[in-house]
C-alpha cells in the first residue's frame, strides 16, 4: 500500500524543507568548508556543451520580435515545429494537432509546476482529498506543484528493487480514486530509469479508469547510451487522452538559459492549461520562439551532444567499474552512486567537497522521507556529468581517490 508522507520540519530559512532547493541546502551544508582542489561542479544539471551555432543568427534575424508580447500559446511556427519533431522523433497514434495539442513553455519546469494546478481544477472533486503522485527523488518542481494545487503529495519510493520507477501494482484504490495527477519522470531524474511501453500503458490504463492526469517529463529523452526512450504518448490512445508530455531544449540542445519548451497530448487539458497560463504564467519572447523551430529542425547537433555524454559514460564505466553500485544509465546524464558504506550522502559530499574540490548532491535532498522513515535517496549521491571529458574524468579520479 502507498501513503503520503509529510513534510519534514524546516531547516534554516521558514519555508519546509520539502518546498526547499536542494542545492540552497547543499550550500549550507558545505558552507563551513573550503574546497580541498580546484572545485569542479557536478551538483548541478546545467549542460556546459556548447551552444548550437544557428542560435545567434536566428536571433539577429528576429531581434525586433522583443518589441511584442508574446501570445500565451505560442506562434505558430514554433507549434507547428514541435508537432513536427514530436511525430517523427516518436511513434505516436497519429499526428499532434499543432493549433490545439501543442503549448509553448517558459522551459519544462514552469509547465510542470502550473500543470498541477490546472489538474487539480480539471479533474474536479475526487474521493477524499485530493491527491498528486511524485516519484521519491524527484524534481523540486513536481513538489511546489502539488502544494501550489492544495494537493497532498504521495511519494512513491524509486530504488533499486523496482528498478527505479515507481510501482504501480502498489497503489491502492482509496490512493487512485483521490488522485487527480500523476509525475512521472523518463529518463528519470536522478538514476536514468526508463519506463518500457508496457509500463506507460499500464500507468495510461490507471489514468483512464480513475479519471486523473499522467503529467510525463521527458526532457531528458535525447540523452541515453543505446535505445531511444519513448514518449508516454505513443500508448496514450489517437485522442492522446489524460496524458500531457513535458519537452525542453535544456538538456536536448544545451540550452538551459533559453527557457523554452512545450506541453503536448490531452487538448481538454491544454485547454484548460492554457486559460491558466494566459493570466499567471511567463511568456516566452518570440525570438526565442525562433530558435525553437530551428533546434527542432536540426538533428545534427543534438547526435553531436549524445556523442559527448557518450564519451563521458564510457570514462565512468572505466574509472569507476562497479565500484558505489554504478551501472551505466539508460538514459539522462546523471550517476545515482551507493555512498552508504561511506558514512552516508551528506558525509560523502561534504567529504569530496572538503578534500577533492568536487561538489556533488546528497541523495537525501532530491527525496522526502516514506511513512516509515526511510528515504529513497539517502546513502546516494548525483552526478552530473555537464563538463568536459577531461574534468569529468579529473572528478571521477578525485571521488575514487578520495572515496576509497
Amino acid at each position: 500500500m502507498v501513503m503520503s508522507a509529510s513534510f519534514p520540519a524546516a531547516q534554516g530559512a521558514g519555508a519546509p524543507a520539502g518546498e526547499r532547493s536542494p542545492f540552497a541546502r547543499l550550500t549550507e551544508l558545505l558552507a563551513p568548508y573550503q574546497p580541498g582542489k580546484p572545485l569542479i561542479t557536478l551538483s548541478l544539471g546545467e549542460p556546459q556543451h556548447p551552444v548550437p551555432d544557428f542560435v545567434g543568427p536566428v536571433l539577429a534575424r528576429h531581434i525586433a520580435d522583443f518589441g511584442r508580447y508574446p501570445m500565451a500559446r505560442g506562434i505558430e511556427p514554433f507549434r507547428r515545429a514541435a508537432a513536427t519533431w514530436m511525430g517523427t522523433r516518436f511513434e505516436l497514434p497519429r499526428p499532434l494537432d499543432p493549433e490545439t495539442e501543442v503549448l509553448v513553455l517558459n522551459g519544462s519546469r514552469e509547465g510542470l509546476f502550473f500543470a498541477a494546478i490546472t489538474a487539480a481544477r480539471f479533474v474536479g472533486p475526487r474521493k477524499g482529498p485530493p491527491a498528486i503522485l511524485l516519484p521519491n527523488p524527484f524534481y523540486p518542481a513536481y513538489g511546489a506543484g502539488a502544494r501550489a494545487a492544495g494537493c497532498e503529495p504521495v511519494f512513491l519510493p524509486t530504488t533499486l528493487a523496482n528498478g527505479f520507477l515507481p510501482d504501480l501494482d502498489a497503489l491502492d484504490e482509496a490512493t487512485l480514486s483521490r488522485t487527480v495527477a500523476m509525475y512521472i519522470a523518463s529518463p528519470a531524474n536522478p538514476q536514468g530509469a526508463v519506463a518500457t511501453p508496457a509500463y506507460f500503458k499500464r500507468l495510461h490504463e490507471l489514468a483512464l479508469r480513475h479519471g486523473f492526469i499522467v503529467l510525463s517529463d521527458e526532457c531528458y529523452s535525447e540523452i541515453y547510451t543505446q535505445a531511444a526512450p519513448g514518449s508516454m504518448l505513443e500508448v496514450a490512445g489517437p485522442d492522446f487522452a489524460n496524458v500531457v508530455a513535458f519537452q525542453s531544449l535544456s538538456k536536448r540542445s544545451n540550452l538551459p538559459g533559453m527557457r523554452v519548451g512545450f506541453a503536448a497530448g490531452d487538448k481538454k487539458f491544454l485547454a484548460a492549461f492554457h486559460e491558466l497560463r494566459n493570466v499567471a504564467a511567463p511568456q516566452v519572447p518570440v525570438p526565442l520562439q525562433q530558435v525553437a523551430v530551428a533546434a527542432y529542425s536540426d538533428e545534427a547537433h543534438v547526435d553531436e551532444n549524445r556523442r559527448l555524454y557518450g564519451l563521458k559514460f564510457d570514462l565512468a564505466d572505466q574509472i569507476l567499474g562497479n565500484r558505489y553500485g554504478y551501472v551505466r544509465p539508460a538514459g539522462g546524464f546523471c550517476l545515482w552512486l551507493d555512498v552508504s558504506a561511506f558514512g552516508g550522502d551528506e558525509e560523502a559530499s561534504v567529504k569530496l567537497y572538503r578534500d577533492g574540490g568536487v561538489r556533488v548532491v546528497p541523495g537525501s535532498y532530491l527525496a522526502r522521507p516514506q511513512p516509515d522513515g526511510s528515504n529513497p535517496g539517502a546513502g546516494y549521491i548525483r552526478l552530473a556529468l555537464v563538463q568536459d571529458s577531461e574534468t569529468t574524468a579529473e572528478a571521477l579520479h578525485r571521488l575514487v581517490a578520495i572515496l576509497n
